[in-house]
């Protein structure tokens, strides 16, 4: 009797945040296996649209960075979604139904509406193949503690009323990490989010820190505050200034001043690597110890030579390494004034997605980046430092490139006098202090003052000191993550050390020795860029999710085998 009352015990998870990751977890979870007893904690009001596209963060002008047909399905595609909206929920979108396309990109507040869409979804299929499953909207989880047998969560509720739940599993899938409150002092503003708080900006002077596609929602927020995108009689797209918005005037600055490239058109799904693949990066981790990144590097500049020698030779590739790779692939474009390389980079997009063609090197780069990313966490740490320093953008320029709408928005600001960029350099300095408001900024011999000034750098990498549950902070059961000291052997050992973010096993666990259950699990994009350093947008979300869903069905089967 009593290993048959085991048998039909509910394994109690919990899962923190609706969003993306949350949501392709909720998918592993819900198919037909022993009924399951699921909550869905989301601090929002209204669950399953993600902080990065909830209509109450963004503004309805913010693009999205991925094209439809990379967004993995959920239990549809996007465009199979959008294909059933009717006529006037399309035109609340702004979406025109016969311009529906599998490489097209919509505003960030259309694909929160089909998460949410999907999300309500996954529910019913959970609720049909048996499993429980209870979300609760505006519901805070404040602490979480480790025990023995199951983790306890303290929930702050609506009216403030605390809470307290145990599960078998947790899933921290918070995400990304926004602060609540972004205007920190008059006029400086620590993020572009939430953004209805930049469409309060005066029409004044403007600084954005970041041209990424961050900085870019900013300079869209502020601009469709005080003036309108129209098409003139040639088609092209032009900026229409408010009455009395003469003051406006936007800056946006990095430090080596570049704007992100148009999307390239690439084929989908992706021709295999001939050098750089998985098979040979495994082999390096297996064989090679304290020059690993260097190794990998090599197999890095064969696959670009196989791919193109022609941009090979043109960057002097052969002659390169680690330090400066960085300094080739951005030269063209750091001694092009920005908006010239813009218009040109957006002329060549734009025909080679009509054409379909493929530029060969920035495609090689964009298939690397996922397979060159499994050595990052076998790198020591003098190593870990160089891949950051050096290596890491070229991958991250590669792989964040913008819809083309965006560099059109650019460039349509910059003829109507309302934008520049300009390049800080490594001695940049933006002081927010010295100012009754905005900032001011010391770059290239030169302070130029802001009335109001937004940091638009994105999303920043935490560590174990930064985890926001006290009690799991207590218990030192989330530590930094460790790699290897340089020239560290002792005897067949390698001496670590913690570098940073958090110190996870395979299945996004933390590591630690504490006679504590191991079942909480870390999907929090922030914790993870670290160690991985490509983990962004709903791609990774989806990896995430999948790998931990299976990691608690595997955990529950061997357990119920175990009572068996």
């Amino acid at each position: 009797m009593l290993t048959g009352f085991i048998l039909l015990m509910t394994s109690k998870i919990a899962i923190i945040g609706s969003g993306p990751t949350g949501i392709y977890t909720l998918k592993g979870l819900v198919g037909k296996s022993e009924p399951l007893s699921i909550t869905v904690f989301e601090s929002e009001a209204d669950p399953g649209k993600g902080t990065p596209y909830h209509p109450d963060l963004n503004d309805r002008a913010m693009l999205s960075n991925i094209a439809s047909i990379e967004l993995p399905p959920i239990c549809e595609t996007l465009n199979e979604w959008l294909r059933r909206q009717p006529d006037e929920d399309l035109q609340r979108f702004g979406i025109v139904r016969d311009l529906i396309a599998d490489r097209e990109f919509y505003p960030r507040v259309v694909l929160g509406e089909f998460l949410h869409a999907q999300f309500v979804q996954l529910l019913n299929i959970g609720k049909a193949n048996g499993h429980t499953i209870e979300v609760k909207a505006s519901h805070r989880v404040a602490d979480i503690e480790l025990r023995t047998k199951d983790i306890r969560l303290s929930v702050t509720a609506p009216e403030d009323l605390t809470e307290e739940f145990a599960f078998d599993h947790v899933v921290m899938a918070t995400g990304h990490d926004f602060p609540e409150t972004t205007e920190v002092k008059p006029g400086y503003f620590m993020s572009p989010w939430p953004a209805p708080a930049l469409k309060k900006i005066e029409p004044c002077k403007v600084g954005i820190l970041g041209t990424s596609l961050s900085g870019i929602d900013a300079l869209i927020t502020v601009a469709t505050a005080h003036g309108t995108f129209l098409l003139d009689e040639q088609g092209v797209l032009q900026y229409h200034a408010m009455p009395e918005t003469e003051g406006l005037h936007v800056t946006m600055m990095s430090r080596k001043g570049v704007l992100p490239e148009a999307d390239f058109y690439c084929e989908i799904p992706y021709r295999p690597l001939q050098f750089c693949t998985e098979a040979a990066i495994e082999n390096l981790i297996a064989t090679r110890r304290h020059d690993l990144l260097d190794a990998v590097f090599e197999l890095f500049k064969a696959e670009l030579l196989f791919c193109d020698p022609e941009y090979a030779s043109r960057i002097g590739l052969s002659m390169l390494d680690i330090e400066t790779i960085s300094k080739a692939y951005f030269h063209d474009r750091e001694t092009t004034p920005p908006f010239v390389w813009a218009a040109r980079n957006l002329a060549e997009a734009e025909a080679n997605k009509k054409r379909h063609y493929t530029v060969e090197w920035r495609y090689a780069i964009l298939r690397m980046h996922e397979v060159i990313a499994l050595a990052i966490p076998h790198l020591d740490e003098k190593d870990l430092k160089r891949f950051h320093a050096h290596f890491k953008t070229v991958f991250v320029d590669d792989y964040a490139t913008v819809p083309h709408a965006s560099i059109q928005r650019l460039l349509a600001l910059y003829r109507a006098g309302k934008l520049d960029i300009i390049a800080l350099g490594n001695d940049g300095k933006i002081d927010n202090e010295g100012v009754s408001h905005g900032a001011a900024v010391r770059a290239q011999g030169q302070v130029l003052e802001f009335d109001a000034f937004i940091d638009a750098t994105g999303q920043h990498t935490l560590s174990a000191r930064d985890i926001p549950f006290p009690t799991l902070k207590e218990q030192g059961v989330m530590r930094k993550a460790t790699t290897s000291a340089v020239s560290s052997l002792v005897g067949n050992e390698d001496q670590m050390v913690r570098t940073g973010g958090v110190d996870l096993d395979e299945k996004f666990r933390p590591i630690f020795q504490d006679n504590l259950t191991n079942r909480l699990y870390c999907g929090s994009i922030a914790f993870l860029l670290h160690k991985l350093p490509f983990v962004q947008g709903i791609t990774s979300a989806r990896d995430i999710g999948t790998v931990v869903s299976q990691a608690i069905l595997e955990t529950n089967a061997k357990l119920e085998l175990s009572a068996a």
